[in-house]
């Protein structure tokens, strides 16, 4: 699979329970919902947008897309905006 610009950008969408809603410590790590790797920050996008629909309920849960492409290769940039 390619990025929409020809070229792979890899993002991690993932997502658990918080400690607190306004906090970034997760409640349970072995309990983590790792979504998956996408090619492209539109299908990752996707992805998180229906995740958090499905947990909009519980104000602790969050999800959380990750450049992994920006990690890899610092060099790397994008235009979608950072989430």
């Amino acid at each position: 699979m390619s990025g929409q610009s020809g070229t792979q950008l890899l993002h991690l969408v993932f997502g658990g329970e918080l400690t607190e809603p306004g906090s970034m410590e997760f409640r349970d790590l072995g309990k983590l919902d790792i979504v998956g790797m996408y090619p492209n920050y539109a299908a990752a996008y996707a992805a998180w947008k229906a995740k958090a629909q499905q947990t909009v309920d519980n104000a602790h849960m969050r999800y959380f897309i990750v450049h992994l492409h920006r990690l890899l290769d610092p060099s790397t940039t994008t235009t979608a905006p950072a989430h």
